[in-house]
């Protein structure tokens, strides 16, 4: 598996690591000057290796930088916010 790189959906409102044709995501809700991370996926072969880490971690970066009032209805980004 090559490195994976971010991208950022805005349209879609969400942050993808492409993965040898297969897709980890983290999607947000944007209202106002709020954001919602709600859903955070990562196919099961690429489990264990810190990927959605490594996309919430961008995630919330690209949300601080941007001034938003951050929460996260998702389990797994809400460890993040502690």
């Amino acid at each position: 598996m090559t490195e994976p790189v971010i991208q950022h959906q805005s349209e879609q409102q969400r942050f993808v690591l492409q993965l040898d044709g297969a897709e980890a995501v983290l999607d947000y809700a944007l209202s106002g000057d709020s954001i919602n991370f709600h859903h955070t996926f990562v196919p099961p072969t690429f489990r264990g290796k810190g990927l959605a880490e490594k996309l919430v971690r961008h995630g919330l970066a690209w949300a601080r930088q941007q001034q938003y009032q951050i929460s996260a209805s998702c389990w797994y980004v809400q460890k993040f916010l502690r």
